[in-house]
């Protein structure tokens, strides 16, 4: 059995059906999984911050930007959003997608999109570089664009769930549906489908990102979903690498 069989096998094990089962399989992982994700694309969030905000709801002695502190504590009232949603059973669709990134988003808008008159929870009305001077999907076609690929992900059976969660963030920051926090939403929004099919959700750590964009370009210059789903194979595999190893010892005692 490989490192990443053994993190289902864990995970399925626990038969997750509430929200506050999900919370405590979590435990520290939506500290680690904020932390990693916003550093991702903001190197001034620290995880000293992050831990603060979740634990006691604030800061102490904070001397950073106030957008870096917006984003950590919007990240905090995501996973609140995250378990009150699988509590709910809620399908990933449109409305949530957009309710995730508004959380995600709020009060961190820059002067320049809200004067083009971009607003959190909405899609983006211009077109903005995501990288390599790719500006995602044009403005007038992300609707469609997103609402065909999320019903693209409708009847997926647990057995597929790593590459459809694959092939819809792969996708998703291809469409680039936002003016801002797109990783951010694409990242929870993988995880909270992951979870929803019985698959552990995976933090994609940022000493890694150098790693996690190639692979997204080779999605998106080759159609190549088998790089970026390889790389989220291992990415679980270091997610859940304590537990994996404990249930390693475990057995090799037996």
């Amino acid at each position: 059995m490989t490192n990443y069989e053994k993190a289902i096998t864990l995970w399925q094990q626990k038969q997750i059906a509430t929200d506050a089962e999900l919370a405590e399989a979590l435990n520290s992982h939506s500290i680690l999984f904020s932390y990693h994700s916003g550093k991702i694309e903001n190197d001034n969030v620290t995880y000293h911050d992050t831990r603060e905000i979740f634990e006691h709801d604030g800061v102490t002695s904070y001397t950073g930007d106030l957008r870096t502190l917006f984003e950590i504590r919007n990240s905090k009232d995501a996973y609140e959003f995250f378990l009150t949603a699988f509590h709910n059973k809620r399908v990933l669709d449109e409305t949530f997608v957009k309710e995730l990134q508004c959380l995600l988003t709020q009060n961190t808008y820059d002067t320049r999109r809200w004067q083009l008159g971009e607003r959190p929870g909405e899609y983006k009305h211009h077109d903005f570089v995501t990288g390599r001077n790719e500006i995602g999907a044009a403005p007038e076609d992300v609707q469609e664009e997103l609402s065909e690929l999320l019903s693209e992900l409708e009847g997926i059976s647990e057995r597929n769930a790593l590459t459809a969660a694959a092939y819809f963030h792969a996708k998703f920051e291809n469409i680039h549906p936002f003016a801002d926090g797109n990783g951010r939403t694409g990242r929870l929004a993988m995880n909270y489908f992951l979870v929803m099919h019985n698959h552990p959700p995976i933090t994609i750590h940022e000493e890694d990102r150098k790693e996690y964009y190639g692979a997204l370009e080779a999605w998106d210059s080759k159609q190549d979903l088998n790089v970026f789903r390889a790389f989220l194979v291992k990415q679980t595999e270091k997610t859940w690498e304590k537990q994996i190893a404990r249930y390693n010892t475990s057995f090799s005692s037996q």
